[in-house]
This record gives C-alpha cells, sequence and structure tokens, in this order.
C-alpha cells in the first residue's frame, strides 16, 4: 500500500515538473500585437491633388500696343461674343489709316500718269506710222522721175534715208509705249501694296477695340484704365473669360506609379477646403500623356469632370481627389501592417495559396502569377509566429486583399501586425500545486 502511495507521489511531481517547465517556456515568449483577418468589402483608391478650373477659358489678349482708353467689363461679368469689352487709345492707328489712304491715292494717280502717257506713246506711235507712210509715197514717185531722168539720183536717195528714219522713228514710239504700258503694270502693282498696307492699317484700328470671343463669365481681369499695354513676341493678357461655370473639371496629378491604374469612365469623388465635410462626384474624361516632371518627380495630368450646377465651386480651388480604380464584394482582407512585419528566427515560410500555371484566385480575376506576393505571420498554438506566404489582391491602404483560392485562411484568424512593445509585461512561471 505504501509503494502504491510512493509511485502516485512520483507520478504527480514529475507530471507537475513537466508542466511547470512548458508553462516556463510559453512564458519566455513575445507577446506580439496582432490583428484579424476579416472579411467584407474592398475599395481601391489613388489618391491626387488638383485644381478645380473650367472646361473652357479663353485668354483675351491684345495684337496691338497702346493705352487702354476705355473699360467695358470686369470680374465676374456676363459676355457675350463678339462684345465690346475694351479700348485701346486709337488715334496713332487713325492716322496711319490716313497715310495709308493718301498713299493708295497717289499709287492710282501714278496709275492715271502711266495711262495718260500710254495714251501718248499710241499717239506717236500712229505719227509715226504717217511719216513712214508719207516717206515711202515720196521715195516711191521721186525713184519712178529719177528712173526718167526728170530729177537727180540725189533726191531718190535723200527720199530713202527719210524712209529708213520714220521706219526707226516708228520703232522708237513701239518701244516707248512698251515702257509705257509698263509702267501702268507697276503703277496698279503699288497700288494693290498701298491697299493691302491700307487695309493692314485698318485691320490695326480695328484691334484697339477688344471684344469678348466667346460667351462665358469674366474670371480675371489684369488690367486697368490708363495702362499701356505692348505686344510683341506674345500677346498680353487683358481678360480670361470661362465660357461655362456649370461643367467643369479637376486636373489631378497622377503619380507615374499609380497612372497605370487610371482608366477613362472610372468614378471619383473629391472635397475642397471651402466646403469641409462634403463630397463632390466626378468621372475620369482624360489622361493626357504628356508627363510632368517637377524635382525629378514625374505625374501626368488626369482631368476628372463634374458638373457644378450650384456654382459653389470657383476656378483655382484646390481639390483632393480619390479615383476609384477597383471593387471587390466579400473578400478575406489583411491588416496592411502584418504585411510590413519582418521577422528573424522564425518558422520557415509555408504556401498556402496555389502556385501552378494558370490557376486563378478566389476571386476568378487575378492570376496566381501575375498577383502580388507577400508574406504574414500567424501564430501557432504555443503563440510562435510563423511566416506564411500569400497571394495580394487590391489595396485601400489600410487593408488588403487575400487570394486564398485553396480556403485555408479563415476569417478571424490572428495576424501578427507589430513588435512586442519595449517592456511589455511577461506571464510569470507559475508554482508548484504543492
Amino acid at each position: 500500500m505504501k509503494r502504491w502511495v510512493w509511485g502516485l507521489v512520483a507520478v504527480l511531481v514529475l507530471g507537475g515538473a513537466a508542466w511547470w517547465w512548458n508553462q516556463s517556456r510559453a512564458a519566455d515568449l513575445p507577446v506580439y500585437r496582432t490583428g484579424t483577418l476579416e472579411r467584407g468589402p474592398l475599395l481601391a483608391t489613388v489618391a491626387a491633388s488638383g485644381a478645380v478650373n473650367p472646361v473652357t477659358q479663353v485668354s483675351v489678349g491684345t495684337q496691338v500696343s497702346g493705352q487702354i482708353k476705355e473699360l467695358y467689363a470686369d470680374f465676374n461679368d456676363e459676355v457675350k461674343a463678339g462684345q465690346l469689352i475694351a479700348i485701346l487709345d486709337s488715334e496713332t492707328f487713325e492716322y496711319r489709316v490716313r497715310s495709308a489712304q493718301a498713299d493708295v491715292d497717289a499709287a492710282r494717280a501714278a496709275v492715271l500718269t502711266a495711262q495718260a502717257n500710254a495714251a501718248a506713246g499710241r499717239a506717236a506711235i500712229s505719227k509715226a506710222q504717217v511719216d513712214l507712210t508719207e516717206a515711202q509715197r515720196d521715195h516711191d514717185r521721186k525713184r519712178d522721175l529719177a528712173d526718167k531722168q526728170f530729177i537727180a539720183q540725189s533726191e531718190v536717195d535723200r527720199t530713202r534715208a527719210l524712209v529708213n528714219t520714220s521706219g526707226e522713228l516708228l520703232k522708237l514710239a513701239q518701244a516707248q509705249a512698251s515702257v509705257t504700258q509698263a509702267q501702268i503694270t507697276t503703277a496698279q502693282a503699288n497700288v494693290a501694296q498701298r491697299e493691302a498696307m491700307l487695309g493692314q492699317a485698318r485691320i490695326d484700328l480695328g484691334r484697339t477695340r477688344i471684344t469678348s470671343p466667346v460667351n462665358g463669365i469674366v474670371i480675371k481681369r489684369t488690367i486697368e484704365r490708363g495702362q499701356t499695354v505692348a505686344a510683341s513676341l506674345q500677346a498680353p493678357e487683358l481678360f480670361v473669360i470661362a465660357q461655362n461655370l456649370h461643367d467643369m473639371q479637376v486636373e489631378a496629378s497622377i503619380d507615374e506609379s499609380d497612372v497605370g491604374r487610371i482608366r477613362l469612365g472610372q468614378k471619383a469623388n473629391f472635397n475642397v477646403d471651402a466646403f469641409p465635410g462634403q463630397t463632390f462626384e466626378a468621372e475620369v474624361r482624360q489622361v493626357r500623356k504628356a508627363a510632368l516632371n517637377v524635382a525629378n518627380v514625374v505625374t501626368y495630368v488626369a482631368v476628372l469632370r463634374f458638373a457644378n450646377t450650384d456654382g459653389r465651386l470657383l476656378p483655382g480651388m484646390t481639390a483632393n481627389v480619390r479615383v476609384v480604380t477597383d471593387i471587390r464584394q466579400d473578400v478575406l482582407k489583411v491588416p496592411n501592417a502584418a504585411l510590413r512585419m519582418r521577422i528573424v528566427d522564425t518558422v520557415n515560410a509555408t504556401n498556402t495559396v496555389a502556385t501552378s500555371v494558370g490557376t486563378t484566385c478566389a476571386s476568378g480575376t487575378i492570376s496566381i502569377n501575375s498577383a502580388r506576393r507577400g508574406r504574414i505571420y500567424l501564430l501557432d498554438a504555443l503563440g510562435k509566429p510563423v511566416a506564411t506566404n500569400v497571394c495580394l489582391g487590391i489595396t485601400d491602404g489600410s487593408s488588403t486583399e487575400l487570394v486564398d483560392p485553396n480556403g485555408a485562411l479563415q476569417s478571424g484568424t490572428a495576424v501578427v501586425t507589430g513588435n512586442p512593445l519595449a517592456g511589455a509585461p511577461r506571464a510569470g512561471a507559475p508554482k508548484l500545486p504543492f
């Protein structure tokens, strides 16, 4: 009987010692901060900032220099296409028109002079032809008389010389007529040139009247009455007219790492500092291919259109934009902090997703081979972290989709999200029960 009692005591002592040893080892393990895997919807977005602008805004300038004489438009004024909004001092241009008009009149008078000279040349040709005919007739008559020896041969020679002289005079008159005809052509070309200069002067005079090119609202005015504007290589800006403030857009700067996720027609929302707590809806209408490089940061401009029906949003406001790039319903989500964890001396990573070629993820839309890879740390029965390779889907910045076609991971599973806090208390070794 005593032997049986002592055996039972020995068994109890050995069992208590083993239990105390295991609990001591477990108490020595660090206590990690953990989170849980959850199921629910996930919304992937791209965050950016931009400026609110009208869809169409026109900068109105001037092509001529001068002093602003009158202003007929101010900030927030509604204007119509062709409406007079400013006038430059036109006195200088009026005198230029008068000078050009005088040049045209002088050129036209030169044409009349040349035409008169041409008429005189034609009369000279007629006279020369008459003189040549008379000289030829006199020469024929003298030649007949000389053949009958009624006159001397010298008279025949004189009349022959007179015929030759009259012929040359006729040629000279014809050449002068050609010259006067050329002078007429030159004078007419000079008239056309002077008329073109007159037309240019009139156009410059007309440009002193600044008119609105479109229907819209004046959102900017950079001039005052009496101010002098100088048009050189670039026209100075006088007004900026927004064609429509009810149909506006946000020009958002998208980082080059996110631009590949932006597509036409995607929904977006944004807010402005002027209306805190309010969200405005928009839609991606354009992704401009021109890259902007500022301080070695490459961005692309995405144009988001929205309806400003109540006119509350004004041009130039800063918009904080979120573009919805993807939506998932009822997916397994892991906190992003768990994906950033790296623990040394852990159990070798185990795969919980299939890696065969062509295998698709649980959503049926992402290929395992093309999805992002990640690693999380699960806790075993003793609370020791075990590295686990996973397949990742979309993220909303705080949580990431876990694509698990095998169903090895379940909602509510604890996952390591942080290292133990410094000085965190540990469970002390339990006392023996005897």
